[in-house]
This record gives structure tokens, sequence and C-alpha cells, in this order.
């Protein structure tokens, strides 16, 4: 069995292929990165989806239906427990709809969401997914225009003019 350093080291590159397979729009890639049964995937507002068969369908919808997808990883934390590891992060999106008519490219959307990764060592000593869930961020708009007068009113962090960054 390999050392913990090689373990997390070892599920922080599976995590890392898992999306660059989506990234890609690579279903024959995304497919070898699951275990084989007993699956699951929450993909945000998305109901439990358990199978494996459902699992690789709903990532199917999800790639024919994004022109673009990028995931900028932050916040990544990585745990191995004996043949189980456990991957937090949050999931910087920023995808694309279909290109406009002249050809240019679509209008981009970025998104937040906060995922939970869970691994499993296979008898090659492989990690696949075993489950993903993903829940949004909200940002409250209220809250970060409150702290923004706070700021104001305190002479605090923002630009000139009062414009918070952050």
């Amino acid at each position: 069995m390999s050392g913990a350093g090689t373990d997390i080291e070892a599920v922080a590159a599976a995590n890392t292929a898992l999306y660059d397979a989506l990234e890609r729009g690579d279903l024959d890639a995304m497919a070898e990165r699951w275990l084989d049964e007993g699956v699951s995937v929450v993909h945000p507002g998305w109901p439990v989806i358990s199978g494996r068969g459902e699992v690789m369908r709903s990532y199917a919808l999800i790639m024919a239906n994004t022109e673009y997808i990028q995931f900028f990883l932050t916040d990544v934390e990585v745990s191995v427990q004996g043949d189980t590891a456990l991957v937090t992060c949050t999931e910087n999106i920023l995808s694309g709809g279909p290109a406009e008519a002249d050809g240019s490219a679509g209008p981009l959307v970025g998104g937040m969401v906060v995922a939970t990764n869970i691994f499993r060592r296979t008898e090659d000593g492989a990690w696949k997914v075993w489950a993903h869930h993903g829940s949004p961020v909200l940002l409250d708009q209220e809250d970060d225009e409150d702290e923004e007068s706070e700021d104001d009113a305190e002479g605090g962090e923002g630009q000139p003019g009062g414009t918070t960054i952050g």
C-alpha cells in the first residue's frame, strides 16, 4: 500500500482528471473515472441520480447542452482514510452557450458550486469516483451592499468612489 502523501497526490490527480474530462466533453474519459457500480451524483438543482448508467447519462446531457465549460478549483481539501478518500472544493465555473449566428462565441456565464467528491481505491490501485455532490453557492447581494456601505463609512478597503474589490 502506498504512503499517505502519495495517496493524497493520487486522489488529487484523479479529481483533476474528472474535471478535465468534463471540460473536454469526453464522456469516455469521464466514464473511466467512475466506479462500475453503486455510484451516485447530485448536480446543483437536480435530484439524486443513482446507478452508473443514469450517472453517465446525466453527464452526457450536460456535455450535449454545454458549448463551453471551464472549472477553476479552489479551496481543495483531500482526506484519505484507508481505501476511501474525500475531496471538497469550490468549483468556480465559466460556461458558455451556443455560438452566435455570426459565428462569434456565445454568452459566458460564471457560477460557483461547492462540491464533495468521494473516491474509492479499486483492486488495481486506481482511485475512482463513488459519489459527487454539488451545491450552488448563492451570493446575497443585500449583504454585499451592506458591507460596501460599512466600508465606505469607515474609509474601508474599497476603490475611490466606494466600490469594494473582492
